[in-house]
């Protein structure tokens, strides 16, 4: 009787202790749920090229393009586009834990889809946002176009849509801030984008010359 007791006591400590580590597997920090680096890295592409220092001077800084408000709701401090890859990593991922995917226009331009981390409210440890992996201001070799955004872009239009085109040609030697206006430089680019890839030189943003920015020959300078 004596070691049945025993037996079936330890039989209700192993019982327990699985289902406290299910509880806490469950509830607790894994990061498993989260987006996988390669969806931050698209993302990144599209809303910055890859450029944690970017500047658009539209009031959006960073790889992410925070805007002062959203960067300040997540606990960032300064400017997003003066704080480390790894610091934004981790705003990113807090953001994304508080609301998803739809702060960034880009998500959806990309097809990004959210998980069941996306608006668990729960805050992320640096440890679980040092994932994403950016690591430094140049561009990921991500290069697939996100979505064309269904305008054809002509001299003297702004478009917070067209921002993603001109930071993706800043790899080709460019120096867009991301203004989203299309206006010299953007023409300049357009057209030798355009003739370098066989693409009649009209000077319109559509969606050739959308995709030739990702996938196409490098124009030249």
């Amino acid at each position: 009787m004596a070691g049945k007791s025993v037996r079936r006591g330890i039989s209700r400590l192993v019982l327990l202790v699985l289902t406290i580590g299910t509880a806490a597997a469950l509830t607790g920090g894994s990061a498993a749920a989260d987006p996988p680096a390669g969806d931050w890295g698209k993302l990144r592409m599209c809303e910055s090229s890859g450029r944690y220092t970017v500047n658009t001077g539209s009031g959006y800084y960073g790889a992410y393009q925070f805007d002062l408000p959203t960067w300040r709701s997540v606990g960032g401090a300064g400017y997003p586009h003066q704080a480390s890859p790894a610091e934004q990593d981790f705003r990113a991922l807090y953001l994304y834990r508080m609301r998803g995917w739809q702060p960034w226009e880009c998500a959806g331009m990309v097809g990004l889809v959210p998980d069941r981390d996306a608006r668990s409210k729960r805050v992320p440890t640096r440890a679980e946002s040092a994932y994403i992996g950016g690591g430094s201001s140049a561009p990921p070799s991500v290069n697939i176009a996100p979505a064309w955004p269904g305008k054809v872009y002509v001299f003297g239009d702004c478009d917070p849509s067209l921002r993603a085109w001109q930071l993706r040609m800043n790899a080709y030697g460019y120096d867009f801030q991301g203004t989203g206006c299309y206006f010299a430089e953007t023409q300049r680019a357009v057209l030798a984008l355009q003739r370098a890839n066989g693409i009649n030189d009209s000077g319109k943003l559509g969606p050739k010359t959308w995709r030739a920015a990702w996938e196409g020959v490098a124009p030249r300078r």
